[in-house]
């Protein structure tokens, strides 16, 4: 874990706040499935060894690193908004309300969340945004971890439910190999709609 991972929380803490939460998303890019969000409040200056943005750490490193995080987190919640609502909201606002619930859930409200990306309209807690906080901040490096694992857990799932798709492989992502799928086996029920609207149009190539 690099040092550096904690210098945005030191700063934080240097200003007065008490407890920080960091707070990530995953499965915004894909066109089926459920979105989910992490909110996770560590330990101050605690050492996870390998933690880093989740992009950057292989599956069965993420697989490890989520079993250290729960266990050493002073709170954590991973909460998500169904493919329904992110039609009725679009993607980015069901991100919102994933991040909300997730904060929501947390044993102990924040004083401050520090959210990944540049966008927080909507969220219903004091906080900062940080473009690029999963490879910045040790608290969103964990919620990343933790988001990603129980997203790509929901996806295995769904390949149980919907045989055929690849869920398990590509996690939802419109891959070459989905929409072959899709034009061998037809939609699911899990699949966002608005996401397909030039494929449904017969315009994906």
């Amino acid at each position: 874990m690099r040092s550096e991972l904690w210098d945005l929380e030191n700063e934080l803490f240097a200003e007065g706040y008490q407890t920080i939460a960091g707070v990530d998303e995953a499965g915004r890019g894909p066109i089926v499935g459920d979105v989910y969000s992490a909110a996770v409040i560590l330990p101050r200056g605690v050492v996870i060894s390998g933690l880093d943005d989740s992009k950057k750490v292989n599956e069965k490193k993420r697989e490890l690193l989520y079993g250290e995080i729960i266990k050493v987190a002073v709170s954590y919640c991973v909460a998500s908004a169904s493919v329904e609502e992110i039609e009725e909201l679009n993607i980015l606002g069901a991100t919102m309300l994933a991040m909300n619930r997730a904060v929501s859930g947390l044993a102990i409200t924040p004083d401050i969340t520090l959210i990944d990306g540049n966008a927080s309209k909507g969220i219903l807690f004091t906080n900062r945004t940080i473009i690029g906080g999963d490879a910045k901040s040790a608290s969103i490096a964990a919620a990343s971890i933790l988001a990603k694992v129980t997203r790509d857990r929901y996806m295995i799932k769904l390949a149980e439910e919907y045989p055929g798709y690849g869920f398990e492989k590509h996690k939802g992502y419109g891959t070459k190999a989905h929409y072959a799928a899709l034009d061998g086996l037809g939609l699911t029920p899990v699949h966002r709609q608005k996401f397909l609207r030039k494929y449904n149009n017969g315009r994906h190539k």
